[in-house]
This record gives C-alpha cells, structure tokens and sequence, in this order.
C-alpha cells in the first residue's frame, strides 16, 4: 500500500458492499479514461485502488469550484491527487496546486524583504503609486536604473537621496526594496534612529555580533532617515563605521534617505552626544558614503502635511 492510500483509509461510503459498482462507476468516468485505455486496466487492477480513484476524483471536483488556499477542503490543503500507474498498480500523488504555489512564492519573497521600525504604510509602497513629480522623477530613474543593473549582476553604487520632509524618500525606498525582493535579491531597510537604540540593548542580551552580520551581509541594505538620530562616538565609528566598511569590501550596496545633503551629514556625524567635534572621524565616514554612493535631491510638497 503505497503512502497515500494509508492517509486515506476507506474514504468510499459503502465500499465493501459495492465493490464491483464502484468499479463501473470508475471504469465510464470521463476523467479516469485516459489512464485507464493507456495502461489497458483490467477490473482485477482497478479494485485494489478504489480509494485513490475516489480522492482523484474527489480533489478534481474541490478544485474546479476552488475559491482560495483557505477554504481547500482537499485532503492535504493545498495539494490535489494525481495518478499513474507503474509497477503493476495504480500510484497517488499528491501535487501541490497553482494557488499554494503561488502563495509560497510570495512568502518567500516577503522574506528576501526585511524590515525594521519601518511605518507599515510606507512597507506597502510601490512604484505604481508613486507619483512621478518633477522633483521625484530623476530619484526614480536612478532607483530603476539600480534595479535593473543589479539584477543583471553588475556592481554598482548604492544611492543617496536627500531632502525635505515628507516628500516620499522613504516610501520610494520601501518600493525599491520590494522590487528587489521580486527578483530574489534579499534587502534589510532600517529606521536608523530606533536601530542605534536597539544595538545598544544588544549588547546587554549578546545578540550584537549576530545582527552585525546580517548586516554586513545582506544583499542591499537601506537606510532610512539617517542623521536624524542622536549618535555617539561608538555607535559611529564602531557600528555605522564598521558597516560601512564591512559591505565596502564585500562589494555590497547601501542605499540611504536623509534630510540632509553629504556636508551636512558630515557635520552631524562630527558632533556626539557628549558634545565633542571629531571632524576627522566623520569625514572618514563620509568618505565611505560619497564615493560609493550616488546622490539625489528628492523635493515637493511635504506629504505628511497634506494627509
């Protein structure tokens, strides 16, 4: 007895008592007739695979009135029975559907896109929703462009966009990391502020090294809003610093949002929050960002004010 029909058991109401009906009935069914007139199937070889005939047919009749992945009512959600005949008898197989297949597809890709302390609106962002305005639209070819040459395996720049509040440098990000995901590229976007935060408390329950792989590793990383945090001398030069550096040699892109252009981002970086000025520590950080990265101004009406 093969796997299948041990999970199945006696699925036919009143097997036992109408055998022999069964296999009339299974003999001038349309969708078993080609098996049958391929194989040259006698009655002796039909009888022992009753059972995986009826779920056959069963699974046929569930997924032509099929509304969706949730509501399969098929024996293995999902999966739908296939026969063949080998070795003298009749073989199930159960086949996952088109819909699972599907459904899997694209929670693979949710994981290729990993997020953090990202607004769930702007998560949901596409390029098909944003709005091509002329302040937006040299940003957007760059990000396309970035798309396109990284999926046909060409190193590249990463991208800097800068500008005012509000004017969906974050949001045009989000629809870049999608995008990526889409074509099996893994991508890690991080609110920057809430991340320093958090790598501080990370060293308290160990978990530092672990996620400074991941993200020295990531295919493309983004960073969201940086120069909006208050940072200091270590989370600097020994987690922004060494990250920087880590994908530098790794030949690994980072894409960035800010409100603030390269000098003034060197500018924030000079100042910790012990009220020193290390111009030469940031310079060295920003020497890692300018010439790996191109930049564009990103301007227009500061959405989150129209909303």
């Amino acid at each position: 007895m093969d796997p299948l029909s041990q999970i199945i058991g006696e699925l036919i109401p009143n097997l036992n008592v109408n055998k022999q009906k069964w296999v009339r009935y299974f003999e001038q069914h349309p969708e078993l007739q080609s098996l049958f007139q391929t194989n040259e199937l006698s009655k002796e070889m039909i009888l022992p695979s009753l059972n995986q005939l009826y779920q056959y047919i069963e699974d046929k009749k569930n997924c032509s009135l099929c509304i969706g992945i949730d509501n399969c009512p098929n024996l293995l959600k999902g999966h739908y029975t296939t026969l063949k005949f080998e070795y003298g008898q009749i073989q199930s197989i159960l086949t996952k559907c088109q819909k699972l297949l599907n459904q899997e597809e694209e929670e693979y890709k949710n994981q290729l896109f990993k997020s953090q302390y990202i607004p769930k609106e702007v998560l949901k962002a596409s390029f098909k929703e944003i709005d091509q305005t002329l302040g937006r639209k040299e940003a957007l070819m760059g990000l396309l462009k970035f798309i396109d040459l990284y999926q046909s395996g060409q190193k590249q720049k990463g991208i800097y966009l800068y500008g005012p509040l509000g004017v969906g440098k974050s949001h045009m990000l989000a629809a870049t990391a999608k995008k990526l995901a889409e074509n099996k590229i893994s991508t890690l976007m991080i609110y920057v502020p809430d991340f320093f935060r958090e790598m501080k408390s990370s060293i308290q329950d160990q978990t530092l090294n672990e996620k400074m792989k991941l993200l020295q590793e990531v295919e493309v990383l983004i960073l969201d809003d940086i120069g909006a945090e208050t940072i200091s001398q270590w989370e600097r030069d020994e987690i922004l610093g060494a990250i920087l550096q880590a994908r530098i040699v790794k030949g690994l892109p980072i894409l960035y949002s800010s409100n603030l252009n390269y000098d003034d981002l060197e500018e924030h970086l000079a100042y910790s929050n012990k009220g020193g000025v290390e111009s030469l520590k940031a310079k060295r950080i920003m020497e890692r960002i300018r010439h790996y990265t191109v930049p564009y101004f990103v301007d227009g009406p500061n959405r989150r004010m129209v909303e």
